[in-house]
């Protein structure tokens, strides 16, 4: 099961960030009185009795930017409200219900998903009757808070607590079906690899750039289990973005691999890697999506061009992405396909895979002792434990005395430890670093 996250929205000025920084114990989000501060989405790592979630911050729901971007705003904020498993919505007990509120309330009417409602700036129980109005908006449980003055601080971790997922909630027994988005910039045979894995000209197939204009599922069966293959538009360079059609298909492309379990990145053989190529790969890395690079159209090049030399090319484009395997295929005529889905079942199981506790200790301790972290500020940062906390992408929180004690240069080396010696070999690995509470003694990894 993937990290759960709790979303904070709202209209602007309602206090979203400062609930933000009160819950993370630290000024993260910027707090300003001039609407519109946040725009991008800010995230943190939360743990209340032993459940490890993540807590972010969007931009206000309904604010025309100054720098005209409402529209990307807006996006950045349907994003976090899909990705979801709590959402807590934040209203002003001073102002009481605006017009922005109901239209807040409106978007969320269809969202099932767990909603609180929070009061927030309900600075004493003399407010609280202020916030009753807020009943009528219907949106989830009311509960009064106060960023300000520290009031309901433990209430509402409570109630996101218990309204979490359960763990293992979402994990089945036997074989998932696997869901694999086939992306890439305009004609490089993505519409063609679907139509031969099919065997059957499902898709519109056409030289001319930019056929497919939705994201299509596809359903097909390969040694006996069923998968779903994501077919997707083509995407332009952001400035050539210009109708709401190419909107809403680069949104809609960007959303199939968020909800894809491996990501199928096309390149065409003949052809150069482009800046919508270099936007795509940082896409699927920062969802932390597992992916195949696909160099497609292979028999143009075959016995010209020594696959060594495209393997360096991507590794020397992409150089935060050499966990990702390289296959090249022929689409059209289906050469090496199978052996390429079988390498992304294969992905697939990596990032859903565990380790248990005691062997991730084992590991982090040897790695430790061999390579010790550098000295921060005269002392040696320390970590008392590491653990697991989810899959897809396997997320691992190391618990320590000072996060900002390790550089990243060695949580690199951390992650290449874990990609040699943990079944997370070649897919993206989520690590969190924590400052160890005070009440936790356990102390699993002693350190020279």
């Amino acid at each position: 099961m993937g990290l759960p996250q709790v979303v904070i929205v709202g209209r602007p000025n309602v206090g979203k960030s400062s609930i933000f920084n009160w819950l993370a114990g630290r000024r993260l989000a910027i707090v300003d009185d001039q609407p519109g501060v946040t725009r991008d989405r800010v995230s943190h790592l939360l743990v209340h009795k032993n459940r490890f979630f993540e807590m972010v911050d969007t931009g206000g729901i309904g604010i025309e930017d100054c720098d005209n971007l409402t529209r990307e705003i807006e996006e950045q904020i349907a994003l976090a409200v899909d990705s979801a498993d709590v959402i807590l919505f934040v209203v002003d007990t001073r102002d009481g219900i605006v017009p922005l509120d109901e239209e807040v309330a409106r978007r969320l009417r269809y969202v099932d998903k767990p909603i609180i409602c929070v009061a927030n700036k309900t600075d004493a129980p003399t407010m609280d009757s202020n916030a009753d109005d807020f009943y009528k908006l219907g949106r989830g449980k009311l509960l009064r808070v106060s960023a300000h003055q520290h009031r309901g601080h433990d209430e509402l971790l409570e109630m996101i607590v218990e309204r979490l997922p359960p763990e293992g909630a979402d994990e089945q027994t036997g074989e998932p079906e696997m869901k694999v988005a086939i992306v890439g910039r305009r004609n490089v045979g993505k519409s063609t690899f679907v139509n031969t894995l099919l065997q059957a000209n499902r898709m519109i197939v056409s030289e001319i750039p930019g056929t497919t204009r939705d994201s299509v599922d596809v359903r097909f069966d390969l040694d006996g289990k069923a998968f779903i293959a994501i077919d997707t538009p083509g995407l332009k360079k952001g400035k050539a973005i210009r109708t709401d059609l190419d909107f809403y298909s680069t949104h809609r492309a960007q959303r199939s691999i968020r909800r894809a379990d491996v990501s199928l990145m096309f390149f065409d053989a003949g052809a150069r890697i482009s800046k919508v190529d270099k936007q795509l790969v940082k896409y699927i890395a920062d969802q932390y999506k597992p992916c195949i690079f696909v160099v497609n159209k292979w028999d143009l090049l075959f016995g010209q061009v020594p696959t060594e030399k495209w393997v360096h090319y991507l590794h020397d484009t992409f150089q935060t992405m050499w966990h990702a395997p390289i296959a090249f295929i022929t689409g059209q005529t289906g050469k090496n396909m199978k052996a390429l889905l079988n390498h992304a079942q294969m992905v697939f199981k990596q990032s859903r895979d565990r380790v248990s506790t005691s062997e991730l200790n084992r590991l982090v301790a040897a790695a430790l002792d061999r390579t010790p972290p550098p000295m921060y500020q005269n002392r040696r940062p320390k970590i008392y434990y590491a653990t697991q906390v989810g899959t897809q992408p396997p997320t691992i929180v190391l618990m320590c005395n000072n996060p900002k004690g390790f550089s990243p240069t060695y949580l690199r080396f951390l992650l290449s430890v874990f990609r040699d010696h943990l079944p997370f070999g070649e897919v993206p690995i989520k690590l969190y670093l924590q400052k160890r509470p005070q009440n936790d003694e356990k102390d699993v990894i002693k350190q020279r």
